[in-house]
């Protein structure tokens, strides 16, 4: 077991609802769990993201923020950790990935063209779709399978990607390897592999960028799995895969510990000019991008504190005994186990629920009937429709356990695993779900449902 390398300075209350007034909240909720209110919420699951728990040097840090508009003194701390941890030149803050994707999306991506990648990420592939492109995936075989033990499950099949450049390159806008894998289940890509990838857009002049929100956990695995770098420190391994692609960019509320946050860097001068207007139409000044002063001091303490082994070791292993103790109880999630959380195979747990039933998002609402828990589908309704076919977009159907950082304890973690044990006993009574309304972006956020 890998213990806590940290004590709790500061705590906040929680409060398990009856089953009673659960139901009342989810039914309120229209049976989507980002419509509840937080405060309902016994351990919350849903994301990772800007929802850790920050240190006492980043608190200290805030009171140092320079507020000023244009050039202000935390712009540069920041800029400076960018720098140092991951070796571009340029950096353009923005409030969070999906700002960054926005601005990247709308330079390189338009009607025709085409972003080749591992697995794009729910927000991505609808800024790709939003310009008029298509995100397409590329990621290999053994991702598709949650049995299966490949240490690198992110990793790009560089075959079929070499096959495609070969007589489509002119149509790609830009190549995006997502480090971790999140729709796949948190799963690492391997420096070879990255290397590989590397190797192809530069042959065929194509842009290679890093979606990088769990880049620190992704060079973790690196560490533990890859024999080249075993004896590497994680600041070595990030410069690493950053020296392979044309630039990052990063929603810090991941890795980088932070509540709110991101950025952009590139290495390319013309190419940061370019973006920087889109910055400047989109979230702000350059040198502040939608943050203050105070986000840019705490993200460059939590950019820094990411890179600690030990942090990281607790981190994925705390994400790894949760996912033990549910496979102990026949509960079927994604192996090896992620960075950022378990993922449990919703379709195995509910087989009799077809898979136009939502068996991932009525999984998710029986979490939260049953033991006050918050997850989020990541399946089908996540993935969105084809915008040509109409028809959801094929893959697995998954209940993610995204568990925030420096949150919850082991105590916590031990009533997440019993409350699907005991729905794992009655699967045979559980229904599924339809939409009674659903959005037409990012169906996830906003649809309601209800029940079979």
């Amino acid at each position: 077991m890998v213990f806590e390398p940290y004590r709790i300075k500061a705590v906040e209350p929680i409060r398990l609802l009856s089953k009673s007034d659960r139901k009342r909240a989810i039914s309120k909720a229209h049976y989507n769990l980002f419509n509840l209110r937080a405060e309902d919420i016994y351990i919350d699951l849903l994301t990772d993201s800007g929802t850790g728990a920050m240190s006492d040097s980043q608190w200290a840090a805030i009171m140092r923020g320079d507020e000023s508009y244009a050039g202000s003194r935390s712009f540069y701390t920041f800029r400076d950790t960018v720098q140092m941890l991951f070796g571009f030149e340029h950096v353009l803050p923005s409030h969070q990935g999906r700002s960054a994707e926005l601005v990247l999306m709308t330079h390189f991506m338009g009607k025709g063209k085409v972003s080749p990648g591992n697995i794009h990420f729910d927000t991505t592939t609808a800024h790709i779709e939003f310009q008029g492109g298509e995100a397409r995936s590329f990621v290999i075989h053994e991702a598709r399978d949650p049995d299966d033990l490949h240490p690198f499950k992110g990793n790009f099949d560089t075959g079929r990607l070499k096959d495609f450049l070969k007589t489509d390159a002119s149509r790609v806008g830009i190549v995006v390897a997502t480090l971790t894998c999140n729709s796949g289940g948190g799963q690492p890509v391997s420096l070879a592999n990255l290397r590989e990838v590397s190797a192809l857009c530069r042959k065929y002049k194509v842009k290679l960028f890093i979606d990088a929100a769990r880049i620190t956990e992704n060079a973790y695995f690196i560490h533990e799995r890859e024999s080249e770098c075993k004896k590497w420190g994680i600041r070595r391994i990030l410069k690493a895969c950053c020296d392979l692609a044309d630039g990052m960019w990063m929603s810090a509320k991941k890795d980088g510990l932070g509540n709110i946050g991101g950025f952009i860097a590139v290495r390319d001068e013309a190419l940061y000019d370019e973006l920087k207007q889109y910055t400047i139409l989109f979230d702000g000044f350059p040198t502040y991008g939608g943050l203050a002063g105070r986000d840019l001091e705490a993200l460059a303490i939590g950019l820094r504190e990411a890179t600690d082994t030990d942090f990281l070791k607790w981190r994925i292993g705390q994400v790894a005994l949760l996912g033990g103790w549910l496979e102990a109880a026949g509960i079927r999630c994604m192996k090896p186990f992620g960075g950022h959380g378990v993922y449990i195979d919703a379709r195995h747990f509910m087989p009799h629920v077809p898979p136009e039933h939502f068996p991932g998002q009525a999984l998710s609402v029986y979490g939260y009937i049953e033991g006050g828990i918050r997850t989020c589908e990541i399946g089908p309704i996540l993935r969105g429709r084809d915008p040509k076919t109409g028809l959801h977009k094929p893959g697995l159907d998954l209940v993610r356990l995204a568990i925030p950082r420096r949150v919850y304890t082991l105590n916590h973690m031990s009533h997440v695993a019993d409350t699907f044990r005991r729905l794992k006993k009655s699967a045979g009574s559980l229904r599924g779900m339809k939409f009674e309304f659903e959005a037409p972006r990012l169906a996830h956020f906003s649809s309601r449902f209800e029940w079979i």
